[in-house]
């Protein structure tokens, strides 16, 4: 990777602000239900206080709408990771202000302490340059270790490095260079995976992929874009209306450049979008006219686990149905699987796909599981992430 990383600087007696990404999911009652994230920048913050900074963690949570709100505090947050650490993580009243530069300032070698919700105050998400201002001059050099992050363009995450010099947590570092390497010098065949519900959402990505991959499997809701615009008639199953010209496009550019594109010919058709629908297996060209498509079928599951299994490099975005549901989960838990028993390289690039492997128990299977969703995918479209851009570079020649 060539931007710097914290193992490129002296943090002994620093104080450091370090950006992460812990907006993790909750139940009702405010227990996380998932504290992957947490734990993914334990080890950051440890190298940290081994050798002796002060560590100021800093995170959103939630969509609070620059105001407070008592159901996005950062409290369990707080405990959960000081239970990870085994060490006090004092939670601090705000992000900016007196009573924060009173207790940073009080701060020893080796605390830790985890500032508000940033996304309380509305100037977090406009990158407001004062309140960046006010956020860097807590600290002496910044460490963002939020990939989850890295595609907003936030006070926290891309104005602070204007004004104290940032650099790369080992979190980030992880998640830049094993996806770099994927799109840049991957193992072959490479293979990508796009689920999900709307064609819109991944156009950028699959622009950028049908460059680079050997195959291009689609599957989820959006695949009814693609059969539609093959010309099946696919019932009241989710179809992208405007977009059913890019997805003959689309698929004329992978047969130019000699691309394996793969639909489903099968799918896991529903009367209704709920659990206890009745349901059957069809072909694609034989789905009632009101009903919808909600899995991709058995047939297909298999034909995509084989292409999965003899792949050098896999790259996965978005599930194959709604996976939610145990009646309609078999594409997405088939696809799971063959990617954990692959001798290849396996990533998931965060948000459903990566919440599948959880619910399924195999997200430790995998080569990475990406903690962020839609930073992943601006990574796969081949876009400059905002929060990444703004650390330090490296000197020519170093890696």
């Amino acid at each position: 990777m060539h931007k710097l990383t914290v193992e490129d600087v002296e943090a002994a007696g620093k104080r450091v602000f370090v950006r992460v990404d812990f907006n993790v999911p909750m139940d009702a009652d405010r227990n996380i239900t998932d504290d992957r994230r947490i734990a993914a920048a334990v080890p950051t913050i440890e190298y940290l206080i081994e050798r002796g900074a002060k560590v100021i963690l800093a995170s959103h949570l939630g969509r609070p709408k620059g105001k407070f709100d008592p159901g996005s505090t950062m409290d369990p947050v707080a405990d959960r990771l000081s239970a990870l650490l085994g060490r006090p993580v004092q939670k601090l009243p705000d992000c900016v202000g007196p009573q924060v530069e009173a207790a940073v300032a009080a701060m020893s070698p080796g605390d830790v302490v985890l500032l508000e919700n940033v996304r309380f105050h509305k100037e977090e998400e406009a990158n407001d340059a004062e309140f960046a201002r006010r956020l860097a001059s807590l600290a002496d050099l910044f460490v963002n270790d939020a990939f989850g992050a890295a595609h907003r363009a936030h006070a926290s995450t891309e104005g602070i490095a204007h004004y104290i010099p940032g650099v790369a947590g080992f979190l980030m570092r992880k998640e830049i260079e094993i996806m770099g390497r994927a799109l840049a010098d991957p193992a072959r065949p490479f293979v990508a995976i796009l689920g999900g519900a709307k064609v819109s959402d991944k156009i950028g990505v699959i622009d950028n992929l049908l460059t680079r991959v050997d195959a291009l499997l689609i599957g989820g809701g959006m695949a009814f874009t693609f059969l539609k615009a093959q010309g099946h008639e696919v019932g009241k199953s989710l179809v992208d209306a405007e977009r059913l010209e890019y997805a003959r496009e689309a698929m004329a550019r992978a047969s130019e450049k000699g691309v394996r594109f793969e639909l489903p010919t099968d799918v896991v058709a529903a009367e209704r979008f709920e659990a206890d629908s009745p349901l059957r297996v069809v072909g694609v060209d034989a789905i009632p006219a009101d009903w919808m498509g909600l899995d991709i079928g058995p047939y297909t599951a298999r034909r995509f686990a084989q292409i999965v299994r003899g792949a050098g490099t896999v790259v996965w975005n978005g599930p194959m149905g709604v996976f939610e549901m145990e009646a309609f989960a078999a594409g997405t838990r088939s696809l799971a699987q063959a990617m954990a028993s692959s001798g290849g390289v396996t990533i998931v690039g965060g948000g459903d796909s990566a919440a599948a492997c959880e619910q399924f128990g195999l997200a430790d299977k995998m080569t990475h599981v990406s903690t962020g969703g839609g930073a992943s995918l601006e990574f796969l479209e081949g876009r400059v992430l905002p929060g990444v851009a703004a650390l330090g570079d490296k000197e020519p020649g170093v890696w």
